[in-house]
């Protein structure tokens, strides 16, 4: 296996039996004044980062000035490194969008046998269609609660069992059964699977053939407030395609956990007690008693957006291939405001790092396998440009080894946790485990796994393809200021910058717990593209039927 060992401002290559080993041994000769291993991405990673979060750049918005230069930015570093294209001098794969944009919402008028009543948009509920149509008009589609909307043999649970829906609506609660009884024996207890997912709840429903999709909202298990929920933009995004009303209920929408209520009162229930009724052992779906009607009318407009996706072919394996991805959009000009929206760490920082990625493979020795590099768009508008990519990879998914995602790198130093977002889902974090500690580091699991925080990015996609993927990045305990001051930066950009104008580039920033993070990354890839191994999903994971079903069809 080929090695590469990056010691202070040179690259030399060397041979090892193995790479925990290498890196081990090597650590003394690359650490700078402070005792903190330095790699040397610095320079090259600040020029990306300061640049593509500039100003100039408008925030990175879809279909704006911002796309165009960031595409040349990036066209021109993988022309200027000999990375190839799949498709174009640009590296361009076009991603065709839909806005939908609704000019009407009616409120929702509810029929029960004893009494009729009226529930207000974004107060008692909120919902919307992605169907790619003028409107859609629900006339006395009855509510039918379907517990948690869960279908998932390797957990022997199926809430929709003998049920036929439709033109009903279900109506189930948000996040799933381990969540809710904290029984590790239970799904994955407090870990969110992608069942408890809201989007897998109403992409269930559409398989069933429902009219409508609704999920009750709680603060808890849901990881936010209504407020979320209710507020913000009523515009949706959607990847234009004819079979696309296929896949989508017509009504997709939240009750408030008050309406709820309101509802399973009609038939005698609580709240409390319907969630007891949707963990029973013999929990069976049930009739609300009420139908629900509502309208809603849409403007469409097109938006032609692009995911960049370059590569280095493989010298043995050409087919098999590791696929790094980042998303390069942010949210570009606020339109009343005037601010710009930069993204410095989301995600000026994890583009950055994908150019940093193709720099340092660009410059060895060529890799047994094909490493490919996907800058994918639309992540904001509901992680639609790696959506796209997965449904029209530019290389066979069943030949894709594994995936790995950079997404909001930390940029306040070095710390010594490397967060695994998706503990234990495949064995990917064993294959970084090496190099983190190598670092004097160590791996450690997301603080709240019930957030579902794993299926937020773009790696979800390729999961959703049975490709085992890392998500990781720095955590807080920052090697020379503690947790407390980790914590408060972590804190401060959640509260005063995250999809805020406050993102902005800082050239004081410490960026060697983001070297940390890449040479990780890096090393993690270089050892997959030139070995015969292939990440495996858990036993029992649910996406690992995805990965067998995949080596089936893979070419030998």
């Amino acid at each position: 296996m080929r090695n590469m060992l990056l010691c202070a401002s040179a690259i030399a290559l060397v041979t090892a039996c193995s790479p925990a080993t290498e890196d081990t041994e090597n650590t003394a000769a690359m650490v700078d004044a402070d005792g903190i291993v330095d790699y040397q991405f610095d320079e090259s990673y600040r020029e990306h980062l300061r640049t593509l979060s500039s100003d100039e750049f408008e925030g990175r918005a879809p279909g704006t000035r911002g796309e165009e230069l960031t595409i040349e930015y990036v066209a021109n570093h993988f022309r200027e490194l000999g990375v190839q294209s799949f498709t174009n001098e640009n590296y361009t794969q076009p991603l065709p969008l839909v806005r939908i944009a609704p000019t009407r919402i009616t409120d929702m008028a509810v029929q029960t046998e004893s009494s009729e009543f009226t529930l207000e948009n974004r107060t008692d509920f909120t919902g919307w269609t992605n169907r790619m149509v003028d409107g859609i008009s629900i006339e006395d589609s009855e509510l039918v609660f379907v517990g948690y909307g869960i279908v998932a043999p390797e957990y022997d649970w199926n809430d929709y069992e003998g049920l036929d829906v439709e033109g009903k609506t279900v109506v189930m609660f948000v996040n799933d059964p381990g969540y809710a009884t904290q029984d590790e024996d239970l799904f994955k207890g407090n870990s969110m699977t992608y069942y408890g997912r809201w989007t897998y709840k109403f992409e269930e429903a559409a398989r069933q053939g429902a009219t409508g999709a609704i999920v009750i909202h709680e603060d808890g298990p849901a990881g936010y407030g209504w407020g979320v929920v209710a507020g913000g933009s009523p515009a949706r995004f959607t990847m234009k395609a004819e079979n696309n009303n296929m896949h989508r209920v017509e009504l997709e929408g939240w009750f408030s956990a008050e309406t709820a209520d309101r509802l399973f009162q009609n038939i005698g229930m609580s709240l409390e007690e319907a969630h007891e009724q949707a963990l029973s052992q013999d929990f069976a779906a049930t009739s609300l008693n009420a139908s629900v009607s509502m309208e809603i009318e849409n403007e469409f407009s097109e938006l032609d957006t692009y995911n960049m996706v370059g590569y280095i072919e493989g010298s043995k394996y050409p087919e098999e291939h590791i696929i790094y991805m980042a998303h390069w959009d942010h949210l570009g000009i606020e339109p009343v405001s005037g601010e710009v929206f930069n993204g410095a760490q989301d995600n000026a920082t994890g583009t950055a790092g994908l150019l940093s990625m193709a720099e340092k493979f660009a410059e060895g020795e060529q890799p047994e396998r094909t490493v490919v590099f996907a800058l994918v768009g639309a992540e904001e508008r509901g992680l639609l440009g790696s959506a796209w990519y997965v449904e029209n990879p530019l290389l066979p998914l069943e030949q894709a080894v594994a995936g790995i995602n950079i997404d909001m790198l930390y940029a306040h130093g070095p710390v010594r946790d490397f967060v695994i977002v998706g503990w234990n889902n495949s064995n990917m974090q064993e294959f970084a485990e090496p190099f983190v500690q190598a670092q004097n580091r160590y791996l450690a699991p997301e603080t709240n796994p019930e957030a579902g925080i794993f299926y937020r990015s773009d790696h979800f996609s390729m999961a959703k393809k049975g490709v085992p993927v890392l998500y990781a990045k720095g955590g807080v305990d920052h090697f020379l200021r503690g947790e407390e001051y980790g914590r408060e930066q972590a804190s401060d950009f959640l509260a005063n910058r995250y999809h805020k104008e406050g993102d902005e580039y800082n050239p004081d920033w410490d960026l060697r717990g983001i070297q940390q993070d890449l040479w990780v990354f890096y090393r993690v890839g270089e050892q997959l593209a030139n070995s015969r191994e292939w990440p495996q999903w858990a036993e029992g994971n649910e996406f690992e039927a995805l990965r067998l079903e995949s080596e089936d069809q893979r070419q030998p």
